[in-house]
Formats: C-alpha cells, structure tokens, sequence
C-alpha cells in the first residue's frame, strides 16, 4: 500500500473510530435483547421503506390526476378497526407492563425491571411495526384524492417515527421510552376509532370529537416533554442524549401541531362567524330544522352538483 493510500485509510479509520465513540457516548451502547427481530438487526429496509412511502407521496397524485379516485369505504373500516384494536392492545400491555416493572415516572432505566422490562420492549416492537402500517393513512388519501389530507405535519410525522423508533428500539427499547408510546396508543384508540366510524357516512353526524383528539396530542406531547424533563433533572441509566432528543422533537411536533389547530379550528371558527354575521346583515339568515343556516341564500345561486359516491 503506498503512503497516500495508508495515510486515507488511517484517517478513515480514526474518524469512524470518533464517530462510534460518540453515538455510544451519546445513545449508550447497542442494546442485544432485541438480536435477531424482525426488522431490527439492519437500518436499511427502514430507510428504504421510508424513501418508498415519500416517493408514493410524491407520485401518487400524478397517477391519481386523470383517475377517479377509489372509495375504499369497506377497506377503511376495516384497517381502522384493526388499528384501534392494536392500539388498545399496546395501551394495555404497556400501562400493566409499567405496573409489574414499578417503573418509575421521574426516570426509568433500561435494565432494572427484569421480565416486566422485555414485555415492554416485546410490545415497543409492536409500536415501532405500527408506524410502517400507518403508512396507508397517506396511500388511502391518495387513493381517495383527498390531497388536502397530506400537509407537511402528516408527511413529517409518519416518515420520522418508523426511522426513531427504529433507533429507539435498538437502543432503549424500555426504561423510559415507554411514556410517550403510552399515551400516543391510547391517542390513537380515539383517532382511529374516529376515522373507522367516519368512514360510514350515517355515522358523520354523530362524530364530534375531532377536535378534541388534535387537543389530546397537543396535550401528549406536553406531558411527555414533562416526563422526559424529569429524566434529565433525576437521570438514571438511561442515556441522556436520547432524552436531550425527544424534547427537541417533542416541541417541533407542538409547533406543527399547534399551526394545524390554529388552521383547521380557529380560523374557521372566525370564518363562519363573519359569515354568520355578514348574513345577519343582509338580512338573508335562514332557519332549517331549528339550526341557523347562513348558506341559504347561496342555494339558488349554485349549481346543482352530482354528488360522489363515498
């Protein structure tokens, strides 16, 4: 080997050496309980079903643009009951988990639980699989052409999860990982039951609870930014780097969910209440079935539509 070439080698080799040391000091060593799992042993197939899931986003709709789109309806109801029915699972075994470990809420280490500790991290697995599952909220916009559906909060939040947790389960797949899954499962029992029953159409006007579960992940993640707090003020066997972490994506998630909220309920509540007022003004309020209607005066001049199938 001539000088240059060893030199460069050298280099190499001192510079991965660095790089390991650092992700170990920060992240703590690679935990081997999960050896072996599906999905686990190799970052790849989860980069590469990540870059997947962003390519379909991207050309989806341009499949989709001279294509009717597809009601899906039987398929929805299904898919979401399964995922609340996996979702109350996971709440479950985690909540009764945490119990039989006596888990500490101020901080948790990954090795001091014994068997209460590979339950967690037997249904942490779970709740990493469910990230690659949820993939198909995006592909079922897509199919329904419901493209107002995929904002950059819904993208961000699907594509980041399975790539942490593929991490987090390589590394502290319990201990105090189990907070924010915890309350994102039982979240998600309200969300997806939601969707499931919306996915009926006699049910819609029964549904009013929309905006209380974005209220409830706004709260989540509040609480979890608390709990890990906690974490870092009492540390215990837990790496603080993935603490440090959580927090930061913990307050990216409120900024993006705070900016959907002000979007989706705020502005529309002020939108409809100069509506309201506007037709109050003109005189053109209408009552129908004991409810304020402030569109009757537009039904005359709109064109009847054919309505879509859902």
């Amino acid at each position: 080997m001539d000088r240059p070439s060893f030199q460069r080698g050298f280099k190499m080799e001192n510079f991965d050496a660095s790089l390991s040391t650092y992700f170990k000091a920060l992240l703590g060593p690679r935990d081997t309980r999960v050896k072996g799992w599906f999905l686990l042993d190799n970052y790849i197939p989860t980069f590469i079903c990540s870059i997947i899931y962003l390519l379909i986003v991207w050309l989806g709709p341009k499949y989709m643009k001279n294509r009717q789109p597809f009601s899906c309806r039987g398929i929805l109801v299904v898919y979401n009951l399964g995922l609340t029915l996996l979702s109350l699972y996971m709440f479950y075994e985690l909540v009764t988990g945490v119990w039989e470990g006596e888990y500490n809420f101020f901080c948790q280490g990954t090795r001091s639980a014994g068997e209460a500790d590979m339950k967690i991290i037997r249904v942490l697995w779970w709740y990493y699989f469910s990230k690659l599952i949820e993939f198909m909220d995006t592909f079922f916009f897509i199919l329904r052409k419901n493209y107002h559906q995929i904002t950059v909060l819904h993208v961000y939040h699907h594509a980041s999860m399975l790539n942490i947790w593929w991490f987090v389960m390589n590394w502290v797949p319990c201990g105090h990982s189990y907070f924010g899954a915890t309350l994102n499962s039982f979240i998600h029992v309200l969300m997806y039951s939601y969707y499931g029953l919306s996915s009926v159409p006699s049910m819609r006007p029964y549904l009013w609870w929309k905006k209380y579960i974005t209220q409830g992940q706004l709260l989540q993640f509040v609480l979890t930014i608390i709990q890990t707090t906690c974490g870092v003020i009492w540390p215990c066997a837990f790496p603080l780097g993935w603490l440090y972490f959580q927090i930061g994506y913990m307050i990216s998630l409120i900024i993006l969910f705070t900016n959907f909220y002000v979007q989706t309920y705020n502005k529309k509540g002020a939108s409809r209440r100069k509506e309201h007022l506007r037709d109050h003004q003109n005189g053109s309020v209408a009552a129908v079935n004991g409810h304020t209607n402030s569109f009757a005066s537009l039904e005359n001049n709109v064109k009847p539509r054919k309505q879509r199938k859902d």
